[in-house]
Order: structure tokens, then sequence, then C-alpha cells
């Protein structure tokens, strides 16, 4: 075998095989593959034994050469003993007397990544110029990668319509003007707290003297006093409590939990004291007030929610014929008031 035809040869396998090894008879590696060397540079590999290189996990032999060239034609699985320790399979032919790559009695093995080639192209920079031109290989890589990015589109639509579908539902639920929520919103949250079983109480206010507002100053003036009082109430509620604007000067809040007759008369008192605090539009003062009429669920069955309303519909009648600017608690008239909470 000639020097010549042996560089001549090897090239060949460099191309066809850029992932062999050739070993010489005692199992040291004498030449590799372009792509090997990309995984474990020449000065690491050329000149070591193949067992120091790899692990033989299946089938597995003692480490002499011997024993390796006698698995020619079976699937070797190994595995890298440095770096990332990748995971690769093989397949091993002897070389005999008179071929043009190596010395008799050793071995060319050709490797591949197996189900490891994700791992390894990540791994170790690998592009398509690193597998022979007919590698399956390559056009699996290019259907992960077409895959990858046709579910990464798919995530996307996907995030989009969920917010598109979020922001519809808000939309939904939501008085433009205010930033407060509707009615559509009111009957949705009623429904979860009768069926969680949970307490609340329901209050009704209409902004006294707010048509005069309108009628006097118009309609941007009448929009401003309706935003300047929804931040009013907003500011005397808690996160979990929900604020409607029911119609044009009517709102309702719902305060889930909140049971106690004294507390429920001390937010709308705060409330009534801040309403009639002067809101100032384009240099001229707007007053107005509000009254409130509220009811306790406690004092009702899950089948009468419609009295509850009715009753602090009552309440807030009875609040702006006392003289506006004021509150009134309905008071069971069955006397079945559940414990305040």
């Amino acid at each position: 075998m000639s020097e010549m035809s042996s560089i001549t040869s090897r090239t060949l396998l460099d191309t066809l095989c850029p992932m062999h090894l050739v070993l010489n008879k005692t199992g040291h590696l004498i030449h590799a593959g372009p792509s090997f060397i990309k995984i474990l540079p020449r000065a690491e590999a050329i000149g070591r034994r193949f067992h120091d290189l790899f692990k033989l996990k299946r089938p597995q032999t003692d480490n002499s050469m011997r024993a390796l060239l006698s698995l020619a034609g079976t699937k070797l699985h190994l595995k890298l003993r440095t770096g990332a320790r990748t995971e690769m399979k093989a397949v091993l032919t002897p070389l005999h007397k008179g071929n043009c790559i190596g010395p008799a009695g050793g071995a060319v093995i050709n490797l591949s990544f197996g189900i490891s080639i994700v791992d390894a192209v990540r791994d170790y920079a690998l592009t398509s110029a690193d597998f022979a031109p007919t590698d399956l290989t390559v056009e699996m890589l290019y259907l992960i990668e077409a895959k990858s990015a046709a579910m990464s589109a798919s995530r996307s639509l996907t995030t989009r319509l969920q917010g598109a579908k979020i922001a519809a539902e808000e939309q939904a639920f939501t008085d433009t003007l205010t930033g407060l929520k509707n009615r559509r919103a009111m009957d949705h949250v009623l429904a979860r707290l009768m069926d969680q079983g949970t307490p609340f109480t329901v209050m009704n206010l209409d902004l006294d003297y707010f048509k005069a507002v309108n009628d006097a100053m118009g309609h941007a003036a009448g929009d401003y006093v309706l935003q300047k009082a929804a931040q009013i109430m907003v500011s005397h509620t808690r996160g979990e409590d929900m604020i409607i604007r029911t119609g044009g000067d009517e709102f309702v809040l719902i305060f889930p939990g909140l049971t106690k007759p004294e507390r429920i008369e001390e937010i709308a008192a705060s409330l009534i004291a801040e309403l009639e605090e002067p809101i100032i539009y384009e240099g001229q003062s707007c007053q107005i007030s509000g009254s409130i009429g509220a009811a306790i669920s406690t004092d009702y069955c899950r089948t009468e929610l419609s009295q509850l309303f009715e009753d602090a519909d009552a309440a807030l009648y009875a609040a702006k014929h006392a003289g506006r600017g004021c509150h009134r608690l309905h008071s069971s008239a069955r006397g079945r008031r559940a414990p305040s909470s």
C-alpha cells in the first residue's frame, strides 16, 4: 500500500463518511474524518487508543483490539468519554492486507449520532456540511427545524388569539367611558359569588345633581364628572370589590365578604363626603353628591337575588327622599339576618 494511495483513499472516506475513524492494529487512532475532528480536536484524538476515547456500552467486551474486531458488522453503542459525553452508534470493518486505507489488522469505524443528533448539532455547532451529502440525517435536521418553526408560529398565533379573546372579553365587560365594569360583568360576578356561597353587600349609588351639570355645562363636562366620580369610587374600594356603571349616573358596588353594617355605612359616608367635593372642569366648579342604598346577601336565600336588588333600590330611594347626599342600609323585615362577617 503506497502512502499516496492511502492519502487518496482517506480523502475519499472524508467525503463519503466524514464521521469515520481509522485504527491501526493496536487500536490507536491514526486518522479521523473532518466532522469527528470538530467534535474532538485532532491533537486530542490522533494517537489515542479507541477505548480511551469511547466507552463501548453494547455489546460489552474487554478493551482489546482483538475483541473489538470480533464485532465487525455489529451495531456498536458508544459514548464519548470526554466533553459532552455524546452517545453514538457505529459499525466496524476490519482492514486486511492490501487495502488502501490503513495497516492490516486495523479497522475503519463509521460513526453516527442516532437520536442524539439534535443535541450534537447544538453542542458541536455542526452544519449540513458536516454530514455526507446523501446522509438522511441532513433531511431530518431540516424537518426538525421546519417543525420547530411551525410549532413556534403556532404558539405565537395561539398566544395572539388568546390575547385577542381576553381583550375582547374584557372589552365586552367594560364601560368604555369610565373603565368600570358594565351590567354584563355584574351578572357574571354575582353568579360566581352565589355559586361559591360567598356573602356580599350590594350598594346602589346614584349621582345627585348630575343632570344639572350636564345641562348647564354640556356633555363633555358631564363625561369628565363621571370619570372623576369613578376614580373616587375606585379609591374607596378594595381590589376584590367590583364597581359597575349600570346607567348614565347610576352605579352598583359589590363588596365580597363584607357584611358588617357599621363598615358598610362607614364606606358609604366616606364616598358621599368625597363626591361632594367640587370637581373643577375647565376652570368651572361642578357640584354633585351621591345617594346610596345597600342590602346584605346574608338576609336572603339564593333564589331571592332579585329581591336583594329591589331592597337595595328601595333603600336608595329612601336616601333620596331623605334629602339626597345620604345613605340607607336595608333592614330585613323577616328577621333572618345571619351573623355579620
